[in-house]
């Protein structure tokens, strides 16, 4: 009952959130509806983002059974950001500006989620034990996609560098509000999925062989649930641009909130937080900074410290 009030709170507390963010400063007159228009499509993007990589980093640090891992560190970002290279070199910037915005944002996701499901898959596919080499993994891939995007980067005019640096960079306010449709659906299937199978993942939370001997079929589970980790992952990315750390503070704070291990608990709770702040955090960049700054660096910046703090507590399991 204790958790059910909490869900409730949270839910409670981003729809106040939700409400400052539309309401705050409206002008008056014809404008006041083509500005809530704007904010809406803002903050539909904004509670999309934080959801699908709440869950994702729920999901993804249960089946790999730490809580310091998300897998946007998995080298994912760089492959983001090599993909806006790549096309910038083959289509130029013309070609790049007309290139449709569903055909980017499906390749995106396309790319991204068959990559993080055949490494995903490769190295934890058999089993939970092998961390450490997933995570050496990871980062050789980050290493090696950046390399490459900088050898392609060198060959480029300035100007077409920049419209690179400009398209790799995370930003919250160039939400495109045609891909909303596309990663809602993406979003509540994902959602919906996990909350069906929230049970068999505390089951899989206990350990490689306690699951098996209690029944479950890991290895038939654990791909589909990487699959789940892939597709909203690569969702938020394509959505937004690499955000590494988001994921491993809304985790935390949502098992500090919390104070549980049923994932009927931590899946909407990582949800409602993520949302909380990701909206709090514009609007505090906006309104109290006057867009003098930028969300994701602040989420960047931040996230890299928890992590260090994480470490040095030697939370790696």
């Amino acid at each position: 009952m204790a958790r059910r009030t909490v869900l409730l709170a949270l839910a409670a507390c981003l729809a106040a959130v939700s409400a400052i963010w539309m309401l705050q400063g409206l002008p008056s007159g014809p404008a006041r509806g083509f500005v809530l228009g704007l904010r809406a499509e803002r903050l539909a993007g904004l509670v999309l983002v934080g959801a699908s990589t709440g869950i994702a980093t729920i999901l993804f640090q249960t089946v790999a059974a730490n809580r310091v891992l998300t897998p946007q560190i998995m080298g994912f970002d760089a492959l983001y950001m090599l993909l806006q290279t790549l096309l910038v070199a083959a289509l130029g910037i013309a070609g790049f500006a007309a290139l449709p915005v569903w055909a980017k944002f499906a390749g995106e996701v396309g790319v991204m989620a068959l990559l993080s499901s055949l490494l995903f898959g490769a190295l934890l596919g058999q089993g939970t034990r092998d961390i450490p080499r997933m995570i050496l993994t990871g980062v050789i891939l980050g290493v090696m996609f950046r390399a490459l995007n900088a050898f392609i980067g060198r060959v480029l005019d300035p100007n077409e560098f920049a419209v690179v640096q400009q398209a790799s960079f995370a930003s919250f306010s160039k939400l495109n509000a045609a891909l909303l449709p596309a990663g809602l659906v993406l979003t509540l299937v994902g959602g919906m999925s996990a909350a069906r199978i929230a049970g068999r993942l505390d089951v899989l939370a206990l350990g490689r062989d306690s699951a098996i001997s209690l029944g479950l079929r890991q290895g038939r589970f654990v791909p589909m649930v990487l699959a789940l980790v892939a597709i909203m992952t690569s969702v938020a990315t394509a959505l937004v641009g690499p955000i590494t750390f988001f994921g491993l503070i809304v985790a935390g704070l949502t098992h500090g909130v919390m104070r549980s291990a049923r994932h009927a608990d931590l899946l909407p709770a990582a949800a409602l937080i993520a949302a909380i702040t990701l909206v709090l955090g514009q609007l505090g960049f906006e309104r109290l900074m006057g867009q003098a700054g930028f969300l994701s660096v602040g989420i960047e910046f931040a996230g890299g410290l928890f992590f260090l703090f994480l470490l040095i507590r030697g939370r790696i399991r």
